[in-house]
């Protein structure tokens, strides 16, 4: 099965996988982004809809804490107000001040990011965004342990956008429960998750894929036949 649709197709999702790359030019045969996002996780929504496309730093200006963890350099205005908003989150202790310097950013220079549907990415993905049920997330969750690729970092990593840094850093894959303002731009129903693999991890993960779901099977089948005698 090709490794690209492998992780939808197997599992059934209802939102298609994203790829994700960094580099630090423009790529060719791919356009830029026709209007800037108020946030950059509209950026994964359009993506998994089916377009494909970069951005360049100013595209993330309207997002000042998805810009903080792409590691950009924001104009002194739009600096003030990633102020403002980590202030009113503190203000609200939806987070800690202490926590702040620990949310995950990318370490490289900002240069220009691509995304588009796993399936149809002509590139090779820094990090794939895939979103789903709970059950959905944990066959993935349990297929990434079984490949040795798992993560054991806090499920609530929020902001949502700081996996993307966290899983490039890490070289695994990391579960997230997704914060509130993703739940917003992204659409994200109240019974779904992501979960968030380092590219180069994909193959290890959809190679035990069928395994973990042959083996699910065979157990919920055991553990209702329990339930039944």
């Amino acid at each position: 099965m090709n490794t690209a649709t492998a992780i939808e197709d197997l599992l059934g999702l209802q939102r298609r996988p994203v790829a994700v790359k960094f580099q630090d030019a423009a790529p060719e045969g791919i356009s830029r982004i026709d209007q800037s996002a108020v946030s950059g996780c509209t950026y994964w929504k359009l993506a998994a809809e089916g377009r494909t496309f970069y951005t360049e730093a100013s595209d993330h200006f309207g997002c000042p804490i998805g810009a903080h963890t792409h590691g950009i350099d924001l104009p002194e205005a739009t600096a003030k107000e990633l102020e403002g908003m980590v202030g009113t989150m503190v203000e609200l202790q939806y987070i800690a001040m202490e926590e702040v310097p620990g949310i995950p950013q990318l370490a490289e220079e900002f240069g220009v990011a691509i995304y588009a549907p796993l399936a149809e990415a002509t590139f090779e993905p820094d990090a794939i965004l895939v979103s789903g049920n709970a059950k959905q997330m944990m066959l993935l969750a349990e297929s990434a342990h079984a490949a040795g690729v798992s993560s054991d970092t806090s499920m609530v990593g929020r902001p949502t956008c700081a996996a993307i840094p966290a899983v490039m850093q890490s070289g695994t894959t990391a579960t997230n429960l997704g914060c509130i303002g993703n739940r917003v731009y992204t659409g994200l129903a109240d019974d779904e998750l992501y979960f968030i693999i380092a590219g180069p991890r994909l193959g290890d993960i959809v190679e035990k894929l069928t395994t973990i779901l042959n083996a699910n099977n065979a157990l919920e089948a055991f553990h209702q036949g329990r339930m039944t005698n």
